[in-house]
């Protein structure tokens, strides 16, 4: 996300919360690596799926792993967003509020639709398709409006967008009263975070029932959209309340983190091989539907999610709460890394081919190159003064 569309003072809160800086550049870094496991891991979807297909432990591994990222991290995405989008409204009413988002929401995603996806697709070409002219083919591709599916990981920005339109809206008709309540509010006890975590799994579950996993809408998969929509509201009540730091400092914060770190995987073996995934695999029973595998992988995913989500507020405001020069400069560069790493690390992953090694080992070199070259990018690009603007 870009920095003014985080930045920007909640009420009653200060113009800048440097862990919360640090926590949006820590999960735009695991967003990078959950991308170049994919790429090896076969599992998800991405561009392109690189080497042959791991065997089974290998691929128990890399879900392990990548189930527990996708449990938490752009719910904390949405609920950055939320928290300072409060803010800015507040400060600019809702025709400023809007514009600001659709320069810095809108015109990144656009850009990235009629320009990085078909330069990914059409350009690089990594997965070698027969595009036949690559002018024609793009001028297809803008015609036929094949670019309104062509979001990539930008699917967020607009997801914000539109969450961030239903806000102003909300608050046009219904604005609130007097200011926040202030940094010593009460924060949610454990029954709320309890109530809300199986709520959130039972939503997830009837979703999954018409939208399963895989399955995307105009490139957003709905699948995991109730996580998104509690999350911004969260941080919209947060703003509101004053109580996100309360709550990131809290020991119901640092246990829950605990919590989902130590029992979240043990409790997804227990579900993946109640799902027959060691031995005979069904995990297409685990994506979605009326069945008991998936209802409990939905409330494993929201569960441990919540819990590992607390984790990462608490981990953050008490170890990565001081401003360092470096930490600034990598915050104000992480939406340029959202925005560019999809290109970087495609890049990567056709030069790495001829490397015949472990696929984990693959990952941390496509982890590490991805990283750099993104962030070298995104340093360049602010340097353009029309881009800076949106980065």
């Amino acid at each position: 996300m870009p920095p003014a569309a985080l930045d920007t003072p909640a009420l009653g809160a200060p113009s800048r919360i440097e862990w919360v800086d640090q926590l949006r550049t820590f999960v735009i870094i695991l967003v990078v690596n959950m991308h170049a496991c994919v790429t090896y891991s076969h599992v998800g979807g991405w561009y392109v799926k690189d080497g042959p297909d791991p065997n089974e432990i290998t691929r128990l591994m890399f879900i392990l792993w990548q189930a527990h990222l996708q449990s938490f991290f752009m719910g904390l995405l949405f609920l950055i967003g939320g928290f300072f989008a409060v803010g800015s409204l507040a400060r600019r009413g809702a025709a400023g509020f809007m514009r600001e988002r659709l320069v810095r929401l809108g015109v990144p995603t656009l850009f990235y639709m009629v320009a990085l996806n078909p330069l990914i697709n059409i350009v690089i070409n990594p997965s070698g398709d027969d595009y036949g002219s690559r002018s024609q083919a793009y001028l297809h591709y803008l015609v036929k409006l094949r670019f309104l599916g062509g979001s990539g990981p930008m699917w967020f920005a607009a997801a914000l967008l539109i969450f961030s339109g239903v806000l102003a809206a909300w608050r046009s008709l219904r604005p609130t009263r007097g200011e926040a309540q202030g940094p010593s509010a009460k924060p949610p006890g454990f029954r709320a975070v309890a109530l809300s975590a199986l709520v959130l799994a039972a939503a997830t579950f009837l979703v999954r029932t018409v939208q399963p996993i895989g399955q995307s809408v105009m490139n957003m998969q709905l699948c995991y959209f109730p996580q998104y929509l509690l999350a911004f509201a969260v941080g919209v009540a947060a703003a509101h309340g004053g109580w996100l730091q309360a709550l990131a400092r809290s020991g119901l914060a640092r246990r829950a983190g605990w919590a989902g770190i130590l029992l979240g995987p043990i409790a997804l073996v227990a579900t993946l091989v109640g799902a027959g995934m060691l031995g005979t695999p069904q995990l297409k029973e685990l994506v979605g539907g009326w069945n008991v595998h998936a209802l409990s992988f939905a409330a494993w995913e929201q569960i441990t999610g919540t819990c590992i989500a607390l984790g990462a507020l608490s981990f953050c405001s008490g170890r990565l709460d001081t401003p360092t020069r470096f930490a600034r400069w990598l915050s104000a560069r992480s939406f340029g890394v959202y925005l560019f790493h999809p290109v970087v690390l495609v890049l990567f992953t056709v030069l790495l081919r001829p490397l015949g090694i472990d696929p984990f080992f693959k990952v941390a070199i496509l982890t590490t190159l991805g990283l750099l070259g993104s962030f070298l990018v995104a340093d360049l690009a602010r340097r353009v003064p029309l881009l800076r603007t949106v980065l």
